[in-house]
């Protein structure tokens, strides 16, 4: 299974006879004792997290960013029964997700504890900078190592400490406590913090740097409800670098506003703008371009959106979207809207609740920013370039759910990619988008602190952070006394709505199932069917069933 076999590695037989030294090939003996050898094993994490993070299945932020939560849910097909978390009667030990989640964080955590393992036995000489070079490799390492343990941990609760390689076949795990874990995550934040790079010296882009060790140390504090401690690593983020929010046009985006106008927090995510120079608010990119060292394609950051080119036809029968002309036929899709599948469909929360009281000066809820509006596209119609609406079709359409959560719903504009696609012209990309991805930025310390602000008592000094973030949107600053978990749980959503994990942050906040309950409302599975037991996830029961040599118990309530 999973631990037994992802966790395995190459090693020596421990009989002297067999004992073989490599002198000119690699092993894992010598692979990482060089500088050459340790970039390697730092590339092949980071390129094991960024596939990660767009998968379907497995550790992908791009995903369960939003499913089962309280923000969204898979429009396209609603019900239970499919591959995304729509509801929490799917989960059960041998359940896709829940196995290529657990494999997957394990697996980089073996890739870690692998290149820390023969970093420290490496001679500094070796490394530029001597003993300070070869600690960065280790620090970064480390990084990955309690970043991998941040989701599981909050995901399983009871889990495997590991922090050394598994070299062989291993069948008595134990599930080692929750605040055993958290433990290791600060050690780990703290030498990664301490030994990493400042904010623009690291060695390339997407490199880690201590900001972000920094902003994960806070958050395991919390985790552990040390909230002075939270607040004092935050502010290290905060008050110790160049971070500030973006408030000014900038990049690519600049005289290219596609969807009539723009801001700083549109530019945010114009393609190629997350690495420049002048991006004070990026932190930590996931690397995608496809005309850089490492770069590539993603296909599903396309979840988010509706299906708008499955529309059928217009009120007076003709097809509904022309789309682009390519090689003499129209293909049905827009350029500028792409090809997304409705697998992330959001909450009326996300589109309606959280604005309500700053509807029309809310700038992340402008229409450059969250699109509502979507235009029937064919000369041949009457209703050419009028705002699609339902309402004008006589007979109803045959389907008014699947016209609401998959047709047509509002799309966050920072997932799309307008205008701008390498691949797949007779598609308008096929979903496939080539930017950079926020792992994390700026604005997310800032509700992080506030969050450990309020955890010390402190509304006044969280309402100063909130409205740091709130005044780049020109929205009502909010009151101290307005300031409660739930209202940074609801400007997280405004700001962060698919970047954030969200799992994590309400199990952190003891209010996924009150949440999820309440505001998640799939009209197939309301409330995702949540039960008090769904807090974490059932352990794969592959991993007990080969556990032989030790006891390694399931998570209550799941068979």
């Amino acid at each position: 299974m999973a631990i037994l076999i992802a966790l395995f590695t190459v090693t020596s037989c421990s009989d002297s006879i067999l004992d073989e030294k490599p002198l000119d090939f690699l092993s894992p003996d010598n692979a990482y004792l060089t500088e050459a050898g340790a970039q390697q094993g730092i590339t092949a994490i980071h390129d094991r997290v960024r596939s990660a993070y767009y998968s379907f299945g497995e550790f992908g932020v791009m995903n369960w960013a939003t499913h089962g939560s309280d923000l969204g849910y898979n429009g396209e097909t609603p019900a239970a029964g499919g591959v995304y978390l729509n509801s929490y009667e799917d989960m059960t030990p041998v359940w896709r997700n829940v196995v290529d989640t657990w494999n997957v964080g394990f697996q980089v955590i073996q890739w870690a504890n692998v290149l820390i393992d023969r970093m420290e036995n490496a001679d500094p000489a070796a490394f530029q900078g001597g003993e300070a070079g070869k600690n960065k490799y280790i620090a970064e390492a480390r990084f990955f190592r309690a970043f991998s343990y941040r989701y599981l941990v909050s995901t399983y609760g009871d889990i495997p400490l590991l922090t050394e390689p598994v070299k062989t076949a291993k069948a008595d795990f134990v599930r080692n406590p929750v605040a055993d874990i958290h433990n290791l995550m600060v050690e780990d934040f703290k030498f990664a913090a301490a030994n990493l790079p400042r904010p623009g010296q690291e060695d390339a882009p997407g490199r880690i740097t201590q900001g972000p060790a920094w902003h994960y140390l806070a958050e395991t504090y919390l985790e552990q409800g040390k909230a002075q401690l939270a607040v004092e690593a935050s502010s290290k983020v905060i008050n110790d670098y160049n971070y500030k929010l973006m408030d000014r046009r900038f990049g690519t985006r600049l005289a290219k506003d596609v969807f009539g106008a723009g801001d700083a927090f549109f530019d945010l995510f114009g393609y190629g703008n997350h690495n420049l120079a002048e991006n004070t608010e990026s932190m930590w990119v996931i690397q995608v371009e496809p005309f850089i060292t490492g770069g590539g394609q993603i296909a599903s950051a396309y979840i988010y959106g509706p299906r708008y080119f499955d529309i059928g036809l217009t009120p007076d029968g003709k097809k509904g979207i022309r789309g682009e002309l390519f090689n003499g036929l129209y293909t049905g899709y827009s350029d500028t809207l792409g090809r997304p599948t409705a697998n992330g469909r959001g909450t009326s929360l996300v589109y309606y609740n959280i604005w309500k009281n700053n509807w029309n000066n809310d700038t992340r809820n402008a229409e450059h920013n969250l699109k509502r509006n979507f235009y029937y596209d064919n000369p041949e119609s009457a209703y050419h370039k009028k705002k699609i609406d339902f309402n004008l079709y006589n007979p109803k359409r045959p389907n008014p759910l699947a016209d609401t959560t998959k047709i047509i719903f509002p799309i966050h504009t920072k997932f799309t990619d307008p205008l701008n696609y390498f691949l797949q012209p007779n598609r308008s990309g096929g979903g496939i988008t080539h930017k950079d991805w926020y792992a994390l930025r700026f604005a997310e310390t800032l509700l992080l602190r506030a969050e450990a602000y309020l955890g010390v008592g402190n509304t006044g000094l969280a309402a100063e952070d909130l409205n740091k973030v709130r005044r780049r949107a020109n929205a009502t600053p909010v009151l101290a006394g307005d300031v409660n978990i739930d209202y940074i749980l609801d400007e997280r959503a405004r700001e962060l709505y698919g970047e954030e994990w969200r799992l994590i942050t309400l199990r952190r906040t003891n209010k996924l199932i009150e949440r999820v309950l309440k505001y998640n409302d799939n009209p197939l599975c309301p409330g995702a069917f949540i039960k008090p037991h769904n807090f974490r996830w059932p352990i794969p029961q592959q991993q007990i069933d080969l556990n032989v040599g030790a006891k390694f118990p399931q998570n209550p309530g799941y068979l």
